[in-house]
């Protein structure tokens, strides 16, 4: 499809520069939705559970969590093939948190308890925070020539037979 000029439309967008068309990354998503789950969302349950009682444990376990957030949406960013690491990264923080701090709520809606909705949404903002950082890092990686091993950018040719570093020769690694 041909972009008219003087179209209100915008013109289609060209593939990315991985030469996918795809908008969203579901592996990538998920993997940066598992590592979040796995590292940040123990520890905001460690802190709800310590309470603003103990105020530098609290925050310690805070900041762990963001922490988890980060690498989470480092994650995303670092997996995905679309071109679009920082939506990753941003998607896989964000969903995991409304969809854990969901289910929390739901449970304190049952059981009577009120729903700190400020703290809720102050945090959210943290967190997208966290995924665009986080975005950013992975991203950061893919530009130095880091990938997941199961995930190579087009044209890499580092599993060719004679490209391995057992096939290479010292003068070649020197270089």
């Amino acid at each position: 499809m041909a972009a008219v000029t003087g179209s209100p439309l915008p013109a289609p967008s060209p593939a990315s520069p991985t030469g996918s068309s795809r908008r969203w990354d579901r592996e990538a998503l998920w993997a940066g939705a598992a590592v979040a789950l796995v590292f940040a969302i123990p520890l905001t349950v460690l802190a709800a559970v310590v309470g603003s009682d103990s105020g530098g444990l609290n925050a310690l376990f805070f900041f762990g969590a963001m922490f988890g957030f980060v690498l989470g949406a480092g994650c995303a960013a670092w997996m995905q093939t679309c071109g679009t690491p920082i939506s990753h990264g941003l998607v896989a923080a964000a969903a995991t948190y409304l969809v854990v701090q969901g289910v929390f709520v739901i449970a304190r809606l049952v059981t009577g308890r009120d729903v700190d909705w400020f703290g809720l949404m102050f945090t959210l903002s943290l967190v997208l925070l966290a995924g665009v950082v986080g975005g950013f890092l992975g991203q950061r990686l893919q530009d130095q020539g880091v990938y997941p091993s199961n995930r190579r950018p087009p044209g890499d040719r580092s599993d060719a037979p004679g490209t391995s570093p057992s096939h290479r020769t010292r003068r070649e690694e020197n270089r």
